[in-house]
Protein backbone atom coordinates (compact mmCIF):
# COMPACT_ATOMS: atom_id res chain seq x y z
CA UNK A 1 0.00 0.00 0.00
CA UNK A 2 2.89 2.40 0.54
CA UNK A 3 3.96 1.99 -3.06
CA UNK A 4 1.04 1.97 -4.59
CA UNK A 5 -0.46 4.83 -2.72
CA UNK A 6 2.54 6.94 -2.33
CA UNK A 7 5.78 5.78 -4.88
CA UNK A 8 3.56 5.53 -7.39
CA UNK A 9 2.13 8.91 -9.88
CA UNK A 10 -1.65 8.40 -9.37
CA UNK A 11 -2.04 10.35 -12.91
CA UNK A 12 -1.75 6.66 -14.13
CA UNK A 13 -4.83 5.34 -13.36
CA UNK A 14 -5.93 7.48 -16.09
CA UNK A 15 -4.12 5.99 -18.79
CA UNK A 16 -6.53 3.26 -19.81
CA UNK A 17 -9.78 5.51 -18.99
CA UNK A 18 -11.61 6.26 -21.88
CA UNK A 19 -13.86 9.30 -20.57
CA UNK A 20 -10.72 10.82 -19.15
CA UNK A 21 -9.62 11.83 -22.50
CA UNK A 22 -12.59 13.39 -23.70
CA UNK A 23 -12.95 16.42 -20.88
CA UNK A 24 -11.18 19.14 -20.38
CA UNK A 25 -11.05 21.98 -18.16
CA UNK A 26 -12.85 21.95 -14.32
CA UNK A 27 -14.96 19.27 -15.78
CA UNK A 28 -12.15 16.89 -16.19
CA UNK A 29 -10.49 18.35 -12.44
CA UNK A 30 -13.79 17.02 -11.09
CA UNK A 31 -13.64 13.65 -12.66
CA UNK A 32 -9.95 13.55 -11.33
CA UNK A 33 -11.22 14.22 -7.64
CA UNK A 34 -14.06 11.61 -8.17
CA UNK A 35 -12.14 9.06 -9.36
CA UNK A 36 -9.42 9.40 -6.83
CA UNK A 37 -12.17 9.33 -4.10
CA UNK A 38 -12.91 6.46 -5.75
CA UNK A 39 -9.09 4.99 -5.84
CA UNK A 40 -9.22 5.76 -1.83
CA UNK A 41 -6.85 8.73 -2.31
CA UNK A 42 -8.81 11.16 -0.67
CA UNK A 43 -12.27 12.03 -0.02
CA UNK A 44 -14.22 15.18 -1.58
CA UNK A 45 -17.11 17.44 -1.51
CA UNK A 46 -18.83 19.88 -4.39
CA UNK A 47 -20.04 22.93 -3.39
CA UNK A 48 -23.41 22.13 -5.70
CA UNK A 49 -23.79 19.27 -3.72
CA UNK A 50 -23.59 20.92 -0.65
CA UNK A 51 -26.04 23.82 -1.65
CA UNK A 52 -28.06 21.23 -2.81
CA UNK A 53 -28.52 19.23 0.28
CA UNK A 54 -28.85 22.60 2.54
CA UNK A 55 -31.35 24.02 0.32
CA UNK A 56 -33.67 20.73 -0.01
CA UNK A 57 -33.44 20.51 4.07
CA UNK A 58 -35.07 23.94 3.78
CA UNK A 59 -37.29 23.77 0.74
CA UNK A 60 -38.00 19.97 -0.18
CA UNK A 61 -37.68 18.50 -2.82
CA UNK A 62 -38.72 21.71 -5.21
CA UNK A 63 -35.93 23.08 -3.67
CA UNK A 64 -34.15 23.62 -7.25
CA UNK A 65 -36.79 26.24 -8.55
CA UNK A 66 -36.21 28.39 -5.33
CA UNK A 67 -34.67 31.66 -5.83
CA UNK A 68 -32.28 31.54 -2.52
CA UNK A 69 -30.57 28.46 -4.54
CA UNK A 70 -30.21 30.24 -7.71
CA UNK A 71 -28.76 32.95 -6.15
CA UNK A 72 -26.21 30.62 -4.32
CA UNK A 73 -25.25 28.53 -7.43
CA UNK A 74 -24.33 32.05 -9.50
CA UNK A 75 -22.54 33.30 -6.60
CA UNK A 76 -19.51 31.20 -7.32
CA UNK A 77 -19.54 32.67 -11.40
CA UNK A 78 -17.95 35.85 -9.63
CA UNK A 79 -14.21 35.12 -9.02
CA UNK A 80 -13.84 39.04 -7.41
CA UNK A 81 -17.21 38.20 -4.87
CA UNK A 82 -17.95 35.16 -4.75
CA UNK A 83 -16.48 35.05 -1.23
CA UNK A 84 -18.67 37.17 0.37
CA UNK A 85 -21.58 35.28 -0.27
CA UNK A 86 -22.90 33.73 2.99
CA UNK A 87 -23.59 29.97 1.40
CA UNK A 88 -19.93 30.08 0.27
CA UNK A 89 -18.51 31.51 4.13
CA UNK A 90 -20.50 29.08 5.00
CA UNK A 91 -18.86 26.19 2.80
CA UNK A 92 -15.51 27.61 3.58
CA UNK A 93 -16.13 27.10 7.10
CA UNK A 94 -17.75 23.60 7.35
CA UNK A 95 -15.15 21.91 5.45
CA UNK A 96 -12.21 24.13 6.34
CA UNK A 97 -13.29 22.95 10.05
CA UNK A 98 -12.83 19.23 9.52
CA UNK A 99 -9.73 19.85 7.45
CA UNK A 100 -10.56 19.89 4.09
CA UNK A 101 -8.37 22.07 1.43
CA UNK A 102 -11.10 23.98 -0.73
CA UNK A 103 -10.47 24.95 -4.30
CA UNK A 104 -11.79 27.33 -6.33
CA UNK A 105 -11.78 26.83 -9.98
CA UNK A 106 -12.56 29.96 -12.05
CA UNK A 107 -14.98 29.81 -15.01
CA UNK A 108 -13.27 29.84 -18.10
CA UNK A 109 -13.91 31.92 -21.67
CA UNK A 110 -12.50 31.51 -24.75
CA UNK A 111 -13.04 34.93 -26.18
CA UNK A 112 -16.92 35.12 -25.23
CA UNK A 113 -17.09 31.82 -25.23
CA UNK A 114 -17.95 29.78 -22.35
CA UNK A 115 -15.66 26.71 -22.02
CA UNK A 116 -16.34 25.90 -18.56
CA UNK A 117 -18.67 26.86 -15.44
CA UNK A 118 -17.13 28.08 -12.05
CA UNK A 119 -16.24 25.17 -9.64
CA UNK A 120 -15.70 25.02 -5.73
CA UNK A 121 -14.98 21.58 -4.17
CA UNK A 122 -13.38 20.43 -0.88
CA UNK A 123 -11.07 17.71 -0.52
CA UNK A 124 -8.97 15.79 1.76
CA UNK A 125 -6.20 13.45 1.42
CA UNK A 126 -5.95 10.00 3.42
CA UNK A 127 -2.72 9.08 4.63
CA UNK A 128 -1.62 6.00 4.19
CA UNK A 129 -2.24 4.75 7.49
CA UNK A 130 -5.64 5.43 7.35
CA UNK A 131 -6.33 3.30 4.20
CA UNK A 132 -4.22 0.19 5.88
CA UNK A 133 -6.27 0.30 9.01
CA UNK A 134 -9.44 1.11 6.65
CA UNK A 135 -8.57 -2.22 4.41
CA UNK A 136 -7.90 -4.47 7.67
CA UNK A 137 -10.97 -3.41 9.57
CA UNK A 138 -13.55 -3.82 6.43
CA UNK A 139 -11.54 -7.05 5.70
CA UNK A 140 -14.45 -9.40 7.15
CA UNK A 141 -18.00 -8.00 7.28
CA UNK A 142 -21.13 -9.89 8.76
CA UNK A 143 -24.84 -9.77 7.98
CA UNK A 144 -27.38 -8.66 10.39
CA UNK A 145 -30.84 -8.27 10.28
CA UNK A 146 -30.28 -4.56 10.22
CA UNK A 147 -28.41 -4.54 6.81
CA UNK A 148 -31.58 -3.47 5.00
CA UNK A 149 -32.22 -0.25 5.88
CA UNK A 150 -36.08 -0.52 4.30
CA UNK A 151 -38.64 1.24 7.27
CA UNK A 152 -41.37 -0.82 5.74
CA UNK A 153 -39.34 -3.78 6.68
CA UNK A 154 -41.12 -5.15 10.14
CA UNK A 155 -40.84 -8.60 10.64
CA UNK A 156 -36.86 -8.65 10.63
CA UNK A 157 -35.31 -12.00 12.11
CA UNK A 158 -33.17 -15.22 10.98
CA UNK A 159 -34.64 -18.56 10.97
CA UNK A 160 -34.76 -22.15 9.69
CA UNK A 161 -36.95 -23.72 6.98
CA UNK A 162 -37.02 -26.08 4.93
CA UNK A 163 -35.63 -25.37 1.60
CA UNK A 164 -37.71 -27.15 -1.25
CA UNK A 165 -35.01 -26.65 -3.81
CA UNK A 166 -32.65 -28.79 -2.08
CA UNK A 167 -34.79 -30.79 0.19
CA UNK A 168 -32.70 -29.72 2.52
CA UNK A 169 -33.35 -27.02 5.99
CA UNK A 170 -31.87 -23.46 5.32
CA UNK A 171 -31.43 -20.90 7.61
CA UNK A 172 -33.27 -17.93 6.46
CA UNK A 173 -32.80 -14.08 6.90
CA UNK A 174 -35.13 -11.05 6.85
CA UNK A 175 -33.73 -7.98 6.91
CA UNK A 176 -30.28 -9.25 6.01
CA UNK A 177 -28.56 -8.57 2.59
CA UNK A 178 -29.43 -12.26 1.32
CA UNK A 179 -31.83 -13.96 2.03
CA UNK A 180 -30.58 -17.51 2.38
CA UNK A 181 -27.61 -17.51 4.29
CA UNK A 182 -26.92 -21.22 5.18
CA UNK A 183 -28.17 -23.21 2.28
CA UNK A 184 -27.21 -26.63 -0.04
CA UNK A 185 -27.12 -27.70 -2.94
CA UNK A 186 -25.77 -29.90 -5.95
CA UNK A 187 -22.34 -27.43 -6.33
CA UNK A 188 -19.19 -27.78 -4.81
CA UNK A 189 -18.71 -27.25 -2.03
CA UNK A 190 -22.26 -28.12 -1.04
CA UNK A 191 -23.29 -26.41 1.52
CA UNK A 192 -22.92 -22.24 1.51
CA UNK A 193 -23.07 -19.56 3.44
CA UNK A 194 -23.67 -15.77 3.21
CA UNK A 195 -23.49 -14.57 6.82
CA UNK A 196 -19.76 -14.03 6.98
CA UNK A 197 -17.87 -11.84 3.65
CA UNK A 198 -14.50 -11.63 3.00
CA UNK A 199 -13.85 -8.22 1.98
CA UNK A 200 -10.41 -8.00 -0.22
CA UNK A 201 -11.41 -5.03 -1.97
CA UNK A 202 -12.95 -4.29 -5.74
CA UNK A 203 -12.07 -3.91 -8.89
CA UNK A 204 -12.16 -0.53 -10.32
CA UNK A 205 -10.76 -0.62 -13.72
CA UNK A 206 -10.09 -4.48 -15.04
CA UNK A 207 -13.95 -5.11 -14.02
CA UNK A 208 -15.90 -2.28 -12.78
CA UNK A 209 -16.85 -1.95 -9.84
CA UNK A 210 -16.78 -5.87 -9.15
CA UNK A 211 -15.97 -7.81 -5.93
CA UNK A 212 -12.29 -10.04 -6.05
CA UNK A 213 -13.61 -12.52 -4.28
CA UNK A 214 -16.09 -12.68 -6.91
CA UNK A 215 -14.01 -11.88 -9.59
CA UNK A 216 -12.51 -15.14 -8.52
CA UNK A 217 -15.29 -17.64 -7.52
CA UNK A 218 -17.49 -16.73 -10.15
CA UNK A 219 -17.59 -19.46 -12.68
CA UNK A 220 -16.82 -19.36 -16.52
CA UNK A 221 -18.99 -21.35 -17.75
CA UNK A 222 -22.38 -20.61 -19.79
CA UNK A 223 -25.50 -19.71 -18.17
CA UNK A 224 -27.59 -23.21 -16.66
CA UNK A 225 -31.29 -22.83 -17.77
CA UNK A 226 -33.39 -25.34 -15.54
CA UNK A 227 -37.56 -25.67 -15.27
CA UNK A 228 -38.44 -24.54 -11.64
CA UNK A 229 -40.88 -22.99 -9.13
CA UNK A 230 -40.49 -19.70 -8.46
CA UNK A 231 -40.55 -18.55 -4.66
CA UNK A 232 -44.09 -17.36 -4.79
CA UNK A 233 -44.64 -20.63 -6.75
CA UNK A 234 -43.50 -23.46 -4.51
CA UNK A 235 -45.93 -26.30 -4.24
CA UNK A 236 -48.61 -25.46 -7.39
CA UNK A 237 -46.62 -27.11 -9.71
CA UNK A 238 -46.08 -23.73 -12.14
CA UNK A 239 -42.62 -23.62 -13.11
CA UNK A 240 -40.44 -21.09 -15.29
CA UNK A 241 -37.46 -21.89 -17.26
CA UNK A 242 -34.52 -19.92 -16.34
CA UNK A 243 -31.00 -19.64 -14.98
CA UNK A 244 -31.99 -17.79 -11.77
CA UNK A 245 -30.30 -19.29 -8.84
CA UNK A 246 -33.04 -18.76 -6.27
CA UNK A 247 -30.58 -19.26 -3.29
CA UNK A 248 -28.73 -16.51 -4.44
CA UNK A 249 -31.64 -14.01 -3.50
CA UNK A 250 -30.87 -10.62 -2.77
CA UNK A 251 -33.27 -7.50 -1.31
CA UNK A 252 -34.63 -5.13 -3.67
CA UNK A 253 -34.72 -1.51 -2.38
CA UNK A 254 -36.73 -0.13 -4.98
CA UNK A 255 -40.12 -0.81 -6.38
CA UNK A 256 -40.30 -4.62 -7.65
CA UNK A 257 -41.72 -4.98 -11.21
CA UNK A 258 -45.25 -7.28 -12.18
CA UNK A 259 -43.38 -10.22 -12.80
CA UNK A 260 -41.07 -9.37 -9.48
CA UNK A 261 -44.28 -9.28 -8.04
CA UNK A 262 -45.74 -12.60 -9.25
CA UNK A 263 -42.72 -14.56 -9.27
CA UNK A 264 -41.60 -13.87 -5.43
CA UNK A 265 -43.31 -13.66 -1.88
CA UNK A 266 -40.94 -11.07 -0.69
CA UNK A 267 -38.92 -8.02 -1.85
CA UNK A 268 -36.50 -10.57 -2.07
CA UNK A 269 -36.12 -10.62 -5.72
CA UNK A 270 -32.54 -9.86 -7.43
CA UNK A 271 -31.36 -13.35 -7.95
CA UNK A 272 -27.77 -14.18 -10.14
CA UNK A 273 -27.62 -16.63 -12.85
CA UNK A 274 -26.33 -20.18 -12.27
CA UNK A 275 -23.38 -20.52 -14.32
CA UNK A 276 -21.76 -24.00 -15.39
CA UNK A 277 -18.12 -24.81 -15.15
CA UNK A 278 -15.16 -23.71 -12.91
CA UNK A 279 -14.30 -20.19 -11.05
CA UNK A 280 -10.98 -18.72 -12.24
CA UNK A 281 -9.63 -19.95 -8.76
CA UNK A 282 -10.85 -24.00 -9.85
CA UNK A 283 -9.41 -23.63 -13.36
CA UNK A 284 -5.85 -22.39 -11.71
CA UNK A 285 -5.95 -24.89 -8.71
CA UNK A 286 -7.25 -27.81 -10.87
CA UNK A 287 -4.54 -27.41 -13.61
CA UNK A 288 -1.85 -26.60 -10.80
CA UNK A 289 -2.40 -29.34 -8.06
CA UNK A 290 -2.62 -31.94 -11.28
CA UNK A 291 0.37 -30.98 -12.50
CA UNK A 292 1.98 -30.77 -9.01
CA UNK A 293 0.95 -34.52 -8.35
CA UNK A 294 2.35 -35.06 -11.67
CA UNK A 295 5.82 -33.56 -11.19
CA UNK A 296 5.86 -35.48 -8.12
CA UNK A 297 5.32 -38.97 -9.31
CA UNK A 298 7.65 -38.63 -12.42
CA UNK A 299 10.30 -36.35 -11.13
CA UNK A 300 10.84 -38.16 -7.08
CA UNK A 301 11.06 -41.53 -9.60
CA UNK A 302 13.46 -40.31 -11.99
CA UNK A 303 15.60 -38.51 -10.12
CA UNK A 304 16.41 -42.00 -7.75
CA UNK A 305 17.08 -43.58 -11.20
CA UNK A 306 19.32 -41.16 -12.05
CA UNK A 307 21.13 -41.25 -8.80
CA UNK A 308 21.53 -45.27 -8.87
CA UNK A 309 22.73 -45.07 -12.64
CA UNK A 310 25.00 -42.11 -12.18
CA UNK A 311 26.68 -40.96 -15.34
CA UNK A 312 24.90 -43.77 -17.45
CA UNK A 313 23.17 -42.79 -20.30
CA UNK A 314 19.86 -42.22 -17.87
CA UNK A 315 21.50 -39.79 -15.69
CA UNK A 316 23.04 -38.22 -18.90
CA UNK A 317 19.50 -37.53 -20.24
CA UNK A 318 17.88 -36.98 -17.49
CA UNK A 319 20.71 -33.96 -17.02
CA UNK A 320 20.59 -32.89 -20.65
CA UNK A 321 16.40 -32.53 -19.73
CA UNK A 322 17.45 -30.55 -16.75
CA UNK A 323 19.85 -28.19 -18.21
CA UNK A 324 17.29 -27.38 -21.25
CA UNK A 325 14.59 -26.82 -18.71
CA UNK A 326 16.34 -24.38 -17.00
CA UNK A 327 18.29 -22.84 -19.63
CA UNK A 328 15.70 -22.38 -22.24
CA UNK A 329 12.91 -19.39 -21.27
CA UNK A 330 9.69 -20.04 -20.01
CA UNK A 331 7.55 -18.68 -22.58
CA UNK A 332 9.86 -20.18 -25.30
CA UNK A 333 9.39 -23.92 -24.44
CA UNK A 334 5.88 -23.80 -23.51
CA UNK A 335 5.55 -22.50 -27.19
CA UNK A 336 7.04 -25.14 -28.23
CA UNK A 337 5.09 -27.80 -26.50
CA UNK A 338 1.89 -26.25 -28.03
CA UNK A 339 3.19 -26.46 -31.12
CA UNK A 340 4.18 -30.11 -30.40
CA UNK A 341 0.83 -31.01 -28.76
CA UNK A 342 -1.23 -28.70 -31.44
CA UNK A 343 0.47 -30.50 -34.67
CA UNK A 344 0.93 -34.13 -33.35
CA UNK A 345 -1.95 -34.51 -30.52
CA UNK A 346 -4.36 -32.34 -32.18
CA UNK A 347 -5.05 -30.74 -28.70
CA UNK A 348 -6.80 -27.37 -28.66
CA UNK A 349 -4.08 -24.35 -27.95
CA UNK A 350 -6.75 -22.06 -26.68
CA UNK A 351 -8.98 -22.84 -23.47
CA UNK A 352 -12.07 -21.50 -25.37
CA UNK A 353 -11.30 -23.98 -28.46
CA UNK A 354 -11.98 -26.72 -26.49
CA UNK A 355 -14.70 -29.40 -28.06
CA UNK A 356 -14.54 -31.24 -24.75
CA UNK A 357 -13.79 -29.35 -21.96
CA UNK A 358 -11.10 -31.64 -20.32
CA UNK A 359 -9.37 -31.49 -23.62
CA UNK A 360 -8.57 -27.42 -22.75
CA UNK A 361 -6.62 -28.58 -19.64
CA UNK A 362 -3.93 -30.63 -21.28
CA UNK A 363 -1.42 -28.47 -22.35
CA UNK A 364 -1.67 -25.87 -20.03
CA UNK A 365 -1.33 -28.72 -17.11
CA UNK A 366 2.09 -30.00 -18.75
CA UNK A 367 3.52 -26.87 -19.86
CA UNK A 368 3.11 -26.35 -15.64
CA UNK A 369 4.59 -30.03 -14.80
CA UNK A 370 7.53 -30.29 -16.90
CA UNK A 371 9.54 -27.68 -15.35
CA UNK A 372 8.69 -28.79 -11.61
CA UNK A 373 9.60 -32.81 -12.99
CA UNK A 374 13.06 -31.29 -13.62
CA UNK A 375 13.61 -29.56 -11.23
CA UNK A 376 12.14 -32.71 -8.50
CA UNK A 377 14.82 -34.66 -10.50
CA UNK A 378 17.78 -32.41 -9.84
CA UNK A 379 16.90 -31.80 -6.25
CA UNK A 380 16.56 -35.57 -5.77
CA UNK A 381 19.68 -36.95 -7.33
CA UNK A 382 21.65 -34.52 -5.92
CA UNK A 383 20.51 -35.32 -2.15
CA UNK A 384 20.71 -38.89 -2.69
CA UNK A 385 23.94 -38.69 -4.37
CA UNK A 386 25.42 -36.81 -0.95
CA UNK A 387 23.47 -39.40 1.09
CA UNK A 388 25.80 -42.12 -0.88
CA UNK A 389 29.16 -41.18 1.26
CA UNK A 390 27.71 -40.63 4.46
CA UNK A 391 28.55 -43.01 7.32
CA UNK A 392 25.09 -44.36 7.86
CA UNK A 393 24.96 -45.86 4.54
CA UNK A 394 28.93 -47.39 4.63
CA UNK A 395 27.46 -48.86 7.77
CA UNK A 396 24.29 -50.21 6.14
CA UNK A 397 26.89 -52.02 3.66
CA UNK A 398 28.96 -53.46 6.09
CA UNK A 399 25.84 -55.05 7.71
CA UNK A 400 25.63 -56.72 4.69
CA UNK A 401 22.33 -54.79 3.37
CA UNK A 402 21.72 -55.20 -0.58
CA UNK A 403 21.96 -51.53 -2.56
CA UNK A 404 18.47 -51.63 -3.05
CA UNK A 405 17.42 -52.06 0.36
CA UNK A 406 19.81 -49.05 1.37
CA UNK A 407 18.63 -46.89 -1.51
CA UNK A 408 14.52 -47.64 -0.44
CA UNK A 409 14.74 -47.45 3.12
CA UNK A 410 17.67 -44.81 3.76
CA UNK A 411 18.81 -42.69 1.28
CA UNK A 412 15.44 -42.20 -0.12
CA UNK A 413 13.90 -41.43 2.94
CA UNK A 414 16.79 -39.25 4.23
CA UNK A 415 16.96 -36.97 0.67
CA UNK A 416 12.84 -37.26 0.42
CA UNK A 417 13.64 -34.73 3.76
CA UNK A 418 14.68 -31.66 1.53
CA UNK A 419 11.33 -31.52 -0.62
CA UNK A 420 8.72 -32.48 1.77
CA UNK A 421 9.39 -29.04 3.35
CA UNK A 422 8.15 -28.00 -0.27
CA UNK A 423 5.27 -29.82 -0.78
CA UNK A 424 2.53 -27.09 0.97
CA UNK A 425 4.15 -24.54 -1.25
CA UNK A 426 3.16 -26.29 -4.08
CA UNK A 427 -0.13 -27.24 -3.36
CA UNK A 428 -1.11 -23.85 -2.33
CA UNK A 429 0.83 -22.32 -5.27
CA UNK A 430 -1.66 -24.21 -7.60
CA UNK A 431 -4.14 -21.65 -6.16
CA UNK A 432 -2.28 -18.59 -7.10
CA UNK A 433 -1.97 -19.71 -11.42
CA UNK A 434 0.50 -19.48 -13.32
CA UNK A 435 0.80 -15.87 -14.83
CA UNK A 436 2.35 -17.13 -18.17
CA UNK A 437 1.44 -20.65 -18.73
CA UNK A 438 -2.76 -18.77 -18.12
CA UNK A 439 -2.08 -15.82 -21.07
CA UNK A 440 -0.15 -17.99 -23.32
CA UNK A 441 -3.50 -20.61 -23.65
CA UNK A 442 -5.79 -18.24 -22.39
CA UNK A 443 -6.92 -19.94 -19.52
CA UNK A 444 -9.50 -17.99 -17.20
CA UNK A 445 -7.26 -18.10 -13.82
CA UNK A 446 -6.51 -15.94 -11.28
CA UNK A 447 -2.69 -16.64 -12.78
CA UNK A 448 -3.59 -12.95 -14.98
CA UNK A 449 -5.50 -11.33 -12.57
CA UNK A 450 -2.09 -9.36 -11.17
CA UNK A 451 -0.21 -8.47 -13.95
CA UNK A 452 -3.66 -7.25 -15.77
CA UNK A 453 -4.43 -5.35 -12.47
CA UNK A 454 -0.78 -4.06 -12.39
CA UNK A 455 -0.89 -2.93 -16.38
CA UNK A 456 -4.34 -1.12 -15.96
CA UNK A 457 -3.36 0.21 -12.59
CA UNK A 458 -6.25 -1.22 -11.24
CA UNK A 459 -5.37 -0.84 -7.28
CA UNK A 460 -7.96 -2.65 -5.70
CA UNK A 461 -6.93 -5.77 -7.26
CA UNK A 462 -3.08 -4.79 -6.81
CA UNK A 463 -3.30 -5.02 -3.29
CA UNK A 464 -5.97 -7.78 -3.07
CA UNK A 465 -3.60 -10.06 -5.17
CA UNK A 466 -0.40 -9.16 -3.30
CA UNK A 467 -2.09 -9.72 0.26
CA UNK A 468 -3.94 -13.28 -1.20
CA UNK A 469 -0.27 -14.64 -2.75
CA UNK A 470 1.90 -13.11 0.60
CA UNK A 471 -0.77 -15.25 2.98
CA UNK A 472 -0.64 -18.53 1.28
CA UNK A 473 3.49 -18.20 0.86
CA UNK A 474 3.49 -17.39 5.09
CA UNK A 475 0.87 -20.11 5.65
CA UNK A 476 2.91 -23.11 3.03
CA UNK A 477 6.24 -22.09 5.00
CA UNK A 478 4.11 -22.87 8.43
CA UNK A 479 2.45 -25.98 6.77
CA UNK A 480 6.26 -27.05 5.63
CA UNK A 481 7.81 -26.41 8.70
CA UNK A 482 5.15 -28.83 10.45
CA UNK A 483 5.18 -31.69 7.97
CA UNK A 484 9.27 -31.34 8.21
CA UNK A 485 8.35 -32.10 12.39
CA UNK A 486 6.31 -35.31 11.01
CA UNK A 487 8.37 -36.36 8.75
CA UNK A 488 11.90 -35.76 10.18
CA UNK A 489 12.30 -37.35 13.83
CA UNK A 490 15.35 -34.72 14.71
CA UNK A 491 13.56 -32.05 14.80
CA UNK A 492 10.89 -30.46 16.92
CA UNK A 493 9.00 -27.58 17.79
CA UNK A 494 9.91 -26.99 21.32
CA UNK A 495 13.11 -26.16 22.97
CA UNK A 496 13.00 -28.87 25.62
CA UNK A 497 16.67 -31.00 25.36
CA UNK A 498 16.96 -34.55 26.44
Amino acid sequence: MMIVYSAIDRSNIFNTDPVYSHLAYNEKTVYEYSKYEKYGYLTYSTYGTFVGNKYKAKYGDDYATHEDYKAAIEAIKDETTYKDNADVKDFYSTYSSQGYEVIYLPTIYQGRRLLSNATLLAKKEYPVIYRLWTYFSQMFQFETIWDVSDPDLTNRGIHIEWDTYSNMPALVGNGTRHKYLIYFDDQFPFIHQNIVHINLGVSYSLYRDDDLIEIMQTKTGSSIYEEKEPPAKIGTGETVYTSYDFHTLTYNMGEPSELEKEWYPDKYTIASSKVGGLSRMGNSFIMGIIATIGAYLLGIPIGIWMAKRKDKIVDKVGNLYIIFIMAVPSLAYIFMFAAIGTSLFKLPYKFANATVPILGYILPTISLMLPSVGGLMKWMRRYMIDQQNSDYVKFARAEGLSEGEIFSKHISRNAMIYLVHGIPASILGALTGAIITEGVYSVPGVGKLLTDSITQYDNGIIIAMTLFYTTLSVLSLILGDLLLVKYDPRISLTDERS
